[in-house]
């Protein structure tokens, strides 16, 4: 094949893989990009601390925990901000609120205000997390969702290694500069966002001319299927956060350079910007259980992998294989937590899983130190290992005891949105992961090929079974 031929096939895949997503998701995913490409603070927090401020590792340690902490704590609050005042209000204080808190960590200079000013920003910076995915689900049709937030994910990682290099440079003039332009950046999107995009969250559904019941957080904590998500995304993140913790320190122990680490690691974001949007026209429409539990898998063992390697070679092929497992879990867990949540709770149901990965912030650092202290770093790829093999095993039993229909409720929920707010053409969101249209215009309203005629049955239906589970 000539190389014209290959450039014409990777355009038309290109614009098969952006086609049909609606304006609003563009003008999302670019205040994504442009957030990303300021990530400043957590790229050189660990630097500015130890050489700039010529503090303590433990102390670069501590600080780096409560920037953890502060997103476990706002993680549930801003799930409840994004489902009572909306989307577009919390994206806009907590990212007006992330660009004040990173510009006075620039300024701050005693032990204590860094740690208390640190906090702030992991509370502020996670705050914006549930109302852009919850924001996202709303906008996007069911059947574009696993394609929708994989670009957004490709937007994080392209803009992180864009950042990640131009900071650097920034970095060996001015640190305040690197705080300082982070949050121009921060500001620049809460504006984008403000001015750009319309509030999506949808209306109260009215049941005998009053407002349904709203989904609390309460219904969210009994919602054992979900719940059960939750669990396992927090396994999945403890395997995953392990690139960035027990991996450089099990690189040094064996004499590797932080430069090597650089170029090991390297692997995982390029991967990421060169496969995740033909891997994603790849998985968009198969089945999302044996891809939860085939990445699980993957990630456990592609980890395991790095107690075999003894160069740098060996090192980047583990690298690789995990990479894979990231670009194709990543997607299909976010689409996964919005079909199982209730349009009124995206928020909530957001908050929560937003918070597992959170915690596992927290608790992997933890993990990798008393595992590579006590037993050494072959330990902590073993359980990594088994840690894959446990979420892998949980997803096949968690969606084994689900009849398929219960796994593709986005459609309810989304037809539901579409009544309550009187859009004519239902079949906007209409169309569920596994075929079925719902706009009532003879179209198959079950997925399964019947024929229901020009009745306009399917609005009634998606109302009253959507009601029943709020």
């Amino acid at each position: 094949m000539s190389i014209a031929a290959l450039r014409r096939a990777a355009g038309e895949s290109v614009r098969r893989s952006v086609a049909g997503l609606p304006r609003e998701f563009w003008w999302l995913w670019t205040s994504t990009l442009v957030n990303r490409l300021g990530a400043f603070v957590t790229t050189f927090m660990a630097l500015y601390l130890t050489v700039e401020r010529g503090y303590s590792a433990s102390y670069a340690g501590l600080v780096a925990a409560l920037h953890g902490l502060g997103g476990v704590i706002s993680a549930v609050g801003a799930g409840v901000m994004t489902d009572r005042l909306g989307r577009r209000p919390t994206l806009l204080i907590a990212q007006s609120s992330t660009a004040a808190s990173v510009a006075l960590l620039g300024f701050v200079q005693h032990p204590v205000a860094i740690a208390g000013v640190a906090c702030l920003v992991g509370m502020t910076s996670n705050a914006s997390r549930p109302a852009v995915q919850a924001m996202m689900a709303d906008i996007v049709k069911p059947e574009d969702r696993v394609r929708a937030f994989s670009l957004n994910y490709w937007a994080i990682n392209l803009g992180f290694a864009v950042s990640a290099g131009v900071a650097g440079f920034i970095a060996e003039y001015s640190y305040l500069a690197g705080f300082l332009g982070e949050a121009a950046l921060t500001l620049a999107c809460a504006v984008l966002i403000y001015i750009k995009l319309p509030e999506s969250r949808p209306e109260r559904v009215l049941v005998d001319g009053r407002s349904a019941p709203e989904t609390g957080m309460g219904t969210v904590l009994r919602d054992g299927r979900f719940m059960g998500v939750v669990g396992l995304s927090f396994v999945v993140a403890l395997i995953f956060q392990q690139a960035f913790v027990g991996l450089p320190v099990a690189m040094g122990a064996d004499g590797f350079s932080s430069s090597d680490f650089g170029m090991v690691i390297a692997f995982n974001g390029v991967l990421i910007v060169v496969l995740q949007i033909p891997v994603t026209r790849f998985i968009e429409h198969r089945d999302t259980r044996r891809l939860l539990i085939l990445s699980s898998a993957v990630a456990g063992y592609g980890f395991g992998l790095t107690a075999f390697a003894g160069s740098l070679a060996v090192y980047a092929l583990a690298v690789c294989v995990w990479t894979l497992a990231e670009i194709v879990n990543a997607p299909t867990q976010t689409s996964l937590v919005v079909r199982l949540s209730p349009v009124d709770g995206r928020g909530r149901y957001q908050g929560m899983y937003t918070m597992s990965w959170a915690v596992a912030g927290l608790i992997a650092p933890l993990m990798a130190g008393f595992l590579i202290d006590h037993y050494g770093a072959d330990w902590l790829w073993g359980a990594c290992a088994v840690l894959g093999t446990v979420a892998a095993g949980g997803y096949w039993l968690l969606m084994r005891a689900l009849p398929a229909g219960e796994v593709d409720r986005s459609v309810v929920d989304q037809g539901v949105s579409d009544v309550d707010q009187g859009v004519a053409d239902v079949d906007r969101n209409g169309v569920d992961g596994n075929g079925a249209d719902v706009d009532g215009n003879g179209a198959d309203v079950d997925g399964n090929g019947a024929d229901e005629g020009a009745e306009p049955v399917a609005a009634p239906v998606v109302l009253s079974e959507a009601t029943e589970r709020l």
